[in-house]
């Protein structure tokens, strides 16, 4: 099957409508909560690092519900409709809610490999500068994890690390005063970048956008800067392509989880594979 057109009263099939409304209102909450209240959602329903003291199994499905802000979620559930509405239309409701909890919770997972990998070489790093408390292996971590804009509580005050290492960069580098608030410093950022959470639906809607491009590859899509019609296959695959780039690149200011992408796409393709192969005459 190559081409599908859905029906008027298919627009907006049932799951997407009802994970468009359950998204919206969720993201409505997440915003009153923390404007009036100064109470944080992600801090309980964000995925968190399972070393973390914040981190709770539940945290694997809840973390699809929630969005970084406005634009995050506008084209998380832009291209949920753009894409999931064919899946629907042609696998019904309930295989594609499955389909896109599977797809989530697998990215979720991949995600979690990839947050362990990094925690345990930040403590590395860590544990490297308490044996060697010098300038540079300080300012080495700084770089590399982005530190400009970190800000750490010290007692009544907010110390900006770009600041401190600035004032370190005029003093001798080994002084003992700035070496021990550099450990304290780095130890609180130790705990501060466990506890960072993960939210958003990208990594389902990744593997909705897989099985489209599976499904329907042939399909012309119009997507805006592309100035040409472009189809679904290459548009794709580039994109897959372009996110292995990202995430192998792992800038220390990119805060997006490409790895998490990739994990939707890849579990999107073995759950295809494995429903092809137990009934071809109800999958494409």
């Amino acid at each position: 099957m190559s081409e599908f057109r859905p029906g008027r009263f298919q627009m907006l099939p049932l799951v997407i409508k009802n994970l468009l409304i359950i998204n919206g209102l969720v993201f409505l909450a997440q915003v009153t909560l923390e404007n009036m209240y100064g109470y944080r959602m992600e801090d309980l329903f964000g995925l968190h690092y399972w070393g973390s003291e914040l981190f709770k199994p539940h945290q694997l499905v809840t973390h699809l519900f929630m969005h970084g802000g406005f634009g995050h979620v506008f084209f998380n559930m832009f291209a949920l409709w753009m894409f999931g509405s064919a899946l629907e239309n042609i696998w019904g409701p309930k295989r594609f809610l499955v389909f896109y909890i599977i797809c989530g919770i697998g990215a979720a997972l991949c995600h979690m490999v990839v947050l362990t990998y990094d925690n345990m070489q930040v403590v590395k790093a860590v544990q490297h500068f308490n044996a060697d408390p010098a300038f540079d292996t300080f300012n080495a971590i700084y770089e590399k994890y982005g530190l400009g804009n970190y800000v750490i509580s010290e007692g009544n005050q907010q110390v900006s690390l770009q600041s401190f290492r600035d004032a370190w960069s005029t003093m001798p580098p080994e002084s003992y005063d700035m070496t021990f608030r550099a450990k304290l410093y780095l130890a609180k950022f130790v705990e501060t970048y466990a506890n960072i959470p993960t939210v958003g639906a990208s990594g389902a809607v990744f593997g909705i956008l897989f099985a489209f491009g599976y499904l329907f590859p042939n399909n012309y899509l119009f997507i805006l800067p592309i100035p040409f019609p472009i189809k679904a296959k290459y548009f794709i695959g580039g994109y897959i392509l372009l996110e292995l780039y990202m995430g192998i690149k792992n800038s220390g200011e990119d805060n997006v989880a490409h790895w998490a992408h990739l994990g939707g796409a890849l579990f999107g393709y073995l759950l295809l594979k494995f429903w092809n192969k137990r009934n071809r005459r109800t999958l494409y």
